[in-house]
């Protein structure tokens, strides 16, 4: 038999400014603008032993947190590696960060639940 394969997830929520400076010219996108922020990370694999769970999700939650907090009310822009902050941008930019502690993040979902907005990036 097959070892089966789980996901587990963890979200954080983050407030943040940010404008679309690429954006086209007769959309808002261009004023510096705000949105409170949600991002989910799953990871996934087989259970692993001793414990059996497939990683720690208080490492998990921790990890999340602190790059949410790194974008917690600042400008996203400011940020290196968002100077284009669009869903995609930040979905990517939680991945480089959770990546190394977690080699089986699967999935990655930013979203602006005020205005029904989200991105998923798949790993």
């Amino acid at each position: 038999m097959t070892q089966p394969s789980f996901e587990i997830t963890k979200a954080a929520t983050f407030d943040a400014a940010h404008f679309l400076a690429d954006g086209p010219e007769h959309r808002p996108y261009a004023n510096m603008h705000g949105h409170s922020f949600r991002v989910e990370a799953s990871v996934r694999g087989p259970t692993q032993d001793p414990v059996g769970w497939v990683a720690d999700l208080a490492d998990l939650d921790t990890v999340l947190k602190g790059v949410a907090a790194e974008l917690d009310h600042g400008v996203l822009n400011e940020k290196p590696g968002l100077s284009r902050p669009t869903l995609e941008h930040i979905c990517l930019y939680f991945a480089e960060r959770l990546r190394p502690a977690f080699p089986g993040l699967s999935r990655v979902v930013v979203s602006r639940p005020t205005i029904g907005e989200s991105c998923t990036l798949t790993l």
